[in-house]
């Protein structure tokens, strides 16, 4: 009966919208933030602002009670999310635009909706896959009639890293909701920014990689934006979200990020926003609407 409440609470799925606005704007912030920082070292910066901002919870954090051996799982997790995530993404958006990156996150529904069957023993329901289907149509519509800009040098090359992006969340997130069952959502969010910070700083030691001589005020403030705001406040409103709710339902909201980031992509960065596009995003809107229908269990326990 708990679990039932919990689901039917629209809590979880308003830190859900709060939490796709904020990686929404990570698009566009990311965007500003690479065209003065190399990439590893605008995401160890994200990262290790992110730590500093839980130095206050510290005292919480570590009250927590550890299972032995769910190292493997919690750093298999942080290797997916923010790691490799990070690495696919930060050299996705040199190359395509913040709109088109923003457009691939709507393949991570469907990764993680298949992936949860085996993994998570969660059901599909035909209502659900109909409007993740319906939600990458109204995507591939929103794709199909962007325009090509400077901003995006190779658009083909930067959303195929995009997508092995969503290869990479589609790990975190099954792993996360497994972990979710023993951890509290706050926890797991500080251990991504930590872990996060870790991984990334020997990769500021790479020959390939540019350490900045100096520091543009616009640079600065979308790396702190990035490290506080989003980092802190877009994972932990979803990783609650998840603790609360089934994780290929949670994924549905994903399919948000595209109107979302097309339209601050226009609104800060100038890039295009067709009527062709605005009715592309009532598509994907209907999509989620769609896939959040719950259908009536074949028979009701009296």
């Amino acid at each position: 009966m708990t679990t039932q409440k919990k689901n039917l609470s629209p809590v979880p799925y308003i830190a859900l919208l709060g939490a796709v606005l904020l990686w929404s704007s990570s698009f566009v912030a990311m965007k500003i933030g690479l065209s003065h920082f190399d990439p590893n070292v605008l995401i160890f910066g994200r990262m290790l602002i992110g730590s500093i901002c839980l130095i206050p919870l510290f005292g919480y954090l570590t009250r927590v009670q550890y299972k032995a051996g769910d190292w493997k799982p919690l750093c298999f997790m942080a290797f997916c999310e923010p790691f490799l995530y990070f690495v696919f993404e930060s050299h996705a958006l040199k190359y395509t635009s913040a709109a088109q990156a923003g457009m691939v996150t709507s393949l991570l529904p469907l990764f993680v909706g298949i992936a949860a069957i085996p993994f998570l023993k969660e059901k599909i329901s035909r209502w659900m896959m109909a409007g993740f289907l319906l939600a990458v149509a109204g995507v591939i519509w929103l794709s199909l009639s962007g325009e090509t800009t400077e901003n995006a040098p190779a658009p083909v090359l930067g959303n195929i890293l995009e997508a092995l992006a969503m290869a990479s969340a589609t790990g975190y997130v099954i792993m996360l909701k497994r972990l979710s069952f023993r951890y509290s959502s706050n926890f797991l969010t500080a251990f991504q920014a930590v872990a996060g910070a870790a991984f990334f700083f020997p990769l500021l030691f790479l020959p390939t990689t540019v350490i900045p001589t100096h520091f543009p005020t616009e640079g600065v403030l979308s790396v702190v934006y990035l490290g506080s705001i989003v980092t802190l406040g877009g994972y932990g409103l979803h990783n609650y979200a998840v603790s609360q709710i089934p994780a290929s339902q949670s994924t549905a909201f994903i399919n948000l990020i595209p109107v979302f980031t097309v339209f601050l992509g226009w609104l800060v960065l100038g890039e295009t926003f067709t009527g062709q596009q605005m009715i592309a995003s009532g598509l994907v809107l209907a999509g989620i609407f769609l896939s959040q229908k719950k259908t009536r269990p074949a028979s009701q326990a009296s």
